[in-house]
């Protein structure tokens, strides 16, 4: 299920190659072998008329299963909890694990050293341990995952960062049965001087039925809408707002006063006061901020909250990166074929060939 796919390829396109594809070969020739409905004879015409209504059908029988798919992430978010509960309590220090609840066999060093080795490196951590401070916890927890993860790194500034060493965990909530489809995110606090709310939420609305002006864009359930919360800042700890100085003539007397006023700046909070969609759909600024805004949702509840301790170690940065890279392998031997197929076009005799027309080297 993706949020927003048709906004979000938009969005990703922006900025991209700018030519037009009517000049593309490939383009012309996928054209010419599409069909020309209205030129097909009457009875043909008809069926294909049925056959869309069939796709439509095919359509809503879809969403039921999309539908169906929500109720059992919802239910299996009820299994999950208790693990993510003993997570948070692991991070915030409530809770100091087990010996055999720590053990742990990666795949590097610990398993070359021998039993003797590893009584003696366990001597010398308990050593270590007696001689320096013990944290409480997982200090900066959420803070490391927010630094690692370059689209949340993109909204932290400087002035959020002490505010999110009090984050303690973040849950996602799906909607009750019966409800319009929506999750919300909740990013719980512990008390700090900053705000006086112990949760924020972040709550994305769903659709997953076919648009009757366009059932055939249908593709699952897309995030359509979202709302934040109303954060209860401590007096002059509003980190969405910076206040400047301004100063000011009178026309008449020509004397200069100083003002003192407050503007918006760039904040990780304002994630809890996003933007609406433009009534008309035209402010393409607008929609791309709000897409982008869909996309940091959907990527928290699918990556961030089901998978934090390896975004905190960085081992799920390495599989992106990874899925990333034979991405880019794949495009470079496409491009070697193609290249490969022009060397053997290049045997043959150019003279005897037509030449291109002038249009195709603009």
């Amino acid at each position: 299920m993706e949020a927003r796919k048709n906004e979000k390829n938009d969005a990703r396109g922006k900025g991209g190659n700018k030519g037009s594809q009517g000049d593309r070969p490939e383009i012309i020739s996928q054209v010419e072998r599409i069909p020309n409905v209205s030129a097909l004879p009457k009875a043909v015409k008809r069926r294909v008329y049925a056959l869309k209504r069939l796709q439509v059908q095919s359509a809503h029988i879809e969403a039921k299963f999309y539908e169906e798919v929500h109720e059992l992430e919802r239910k299996y978010a009820g299994l999950y909890q208790p693990i993510f509960n003993k997570r948070r309590a692991v991070v915030s220090g409530a809770v100091e694990p087990t010996d055999d609840e720590c053990e742990w066999q990666s795949e590097g060093e610990e398993e070359e050293l021998s039993e003797d080795m590893k009584k003696a490196a366990l001597e010398e951590k308990k050593e270590d341990s007696a001689t320096a401070e013990d944290p409480k916890g997982i200090p900066e927890f959420w803070l490391t995952i927010f630094k690692h993860v370059d689209m949340l790194g993109e909204m932290l500034q400087e002035h959020d960062e002490p505010i999110l060493k009090h984050l303690q965990d973040i849950t996602v909530k799906f909607s009750a049965p019966g409800e319009p489809m929506s999750f919300t995110l909740e990013f719980h606090f512990e008390p700090n001087s900053y705000f006086s709310n112990t949760i924020l939420t972040k709550t994305y609305k769903m659709k997953s039925e076919p648009d009757s002006a366009d059932p055939f864009s249908f593709e699952g359930p897309e995030i359509v809408d979202c709302e934040g919360c109303k954060i209860d800042w401590q007096k002059g700890k509003d980190v969405t707002v910076k206040t400047i100085k301004k100063k000011q003539k009178h026309k008449g007397r020509g004397t200069v006063r100083t003002i003192t006023k407050e503007v918006a700046q760039d904040s990780f909070f304002n994630f809890f006061n996003p933007v609406k969609a433009s009534p008309d759909g035209m402010d393409e600024d607008l929609d791309f901020t709000l897409a982008t805004d869909f996309e940091i949702g959907h990527f928290f509840r699918e990556r961030i909250i089901p998978r934090a301790v390896l975004y905190f170690t960085g081992e799920a940065l390495e599989d992106d990166e990874s899925f990333e890279e034979e991405d880019v392998e794949e495009g470079d031997e496409e491009d070697l074929d193609e290249e490969g197929e022009e060397e053997d076009e290049g045997d043959i005799d150019p003279t005897k060939q037509p030449q291109p027309a002038e249009c195709n080297q603009q």
